[in-house]
């Protein structure tokens, strides 16, 4: 999957995502603080949604937000 490329929102390449290499897995094993931001913000809005992955992205949202310093 390039980085370029969009990710279907019925989850259907979701198989490219969890199949990756193990080089790339390797590679992204580490996000930046600056993406964990990213990543937790778009989680809350999702979870702010209350639709069917609201429930999901809650749970992480929590879940990296305990593991990253405050954006202050």
């Amino acid at each position: 999957m390039d980085h370029d490329e969009h990710i279907d929102p019925d989850g259907s390449d979701l198989d490219k995502i969890l199949c990756a290499p193990v080089e790339t897995a390797e590679r992204l094993a580490l996000l930046t603080l600056q993406e964990a931001y990213d990543v937790l913000r778009l989680l809350v809005c999702v979870s702010q949604e209350g639709g069917p992955l609201s429930r999901e992205a809650d749970r992480l949202a929590k879940a990296i937000a305990v593991r990253i310093p405050s954006e202050n």
